[in-house]
């Protein structure tokens, strides 16, 4: 008796402990996603803050948010490319990994043009614009030569892979054209003689 509840204790723990063990996981699942999306909904509303500036606010201010707006979608479809690659591609791991450096610097870029949206003098933001431009410029340059790399890269696996294809299409197409007529013994005579009814014995 002592024995059956001690195995009855034993498979109570043990739902208890997964049960705690399952809560937590999807405590964090959807942690992840309310993360996820909270930053999803940031960064649109980011984007559309940031073009209606770029189109309602001329001068310098308008630049700020035309620079920020590059620097921004740049950055963010760059690495969309390379980790929609990476998966087929594992060489796209080091671009990843340089696409991380070069976010350090855009990020450091976009703080400084942030701020200099809230400066009142405009004669220092006209003054910083042309280094800020190249600046940002070079960054984005940067993040569009992993990006086009990477898709000339994709481009030429394909390429690579359909012609090795067609060539084991045109090997199967040529093996199936290359048949031997089978030739069908005909009957003797005299046995069709034999077989058919009213024929010569």
């Amino acid at each position: 008796m002592v024995a059956v509840f001690g195995v009855l204790a034993l498979v109570l723990l043990a739902a208890v402990v997964l049960g705690v063990v399952a809560t937590v996981k999807t405590a964090r699942a959807v942690r992840r996603g309310v993360e996820r999306t909270s930053a999803q909904a940031r960064r649109v509303v980011e984007e559309t803050t940031l073009k209606a500036k770029k189109y309602g606010q001329p001068g310098a201010l308008g630049e700020l948010a035309s620079l920020r707006l590059e620097l921004r979608e740049s950055m963010i479809g760059t690495r969309q490319a390379l980790e929609a690659g990476v998966t087929d591609d594992p060489a796209l791991r080091e671009a990843l990994s340089l696409l991380g450096r070069l976010r350090e610097h855009a990020h450091a870029l976009d703080d400084e043009l942030r701020l200099l949206e809230r400066e009142p003098d405009k004669g220092r933001i006209t003054a910083r614009l042309p280094e800020l431009r190249q600046r940002t410029e070079r960054v984005t340059h940067s993040a569009d030569s992993l990006r086009w790399a990477a898709q000339d890269r994709a481009r030429q696996f394909g390429d690579d892979e359909l012609a090795a294809l067609g060539r084991e299409i045109e090997v199967e197409a040529g093996a199936l054209r290359h048949w031997a007529p089978t030739e069908v013994e005909a009957p003797a005579r005299s046995e069709l003689g034999q077989d058919w009814p009213g024929g010569r014995r």
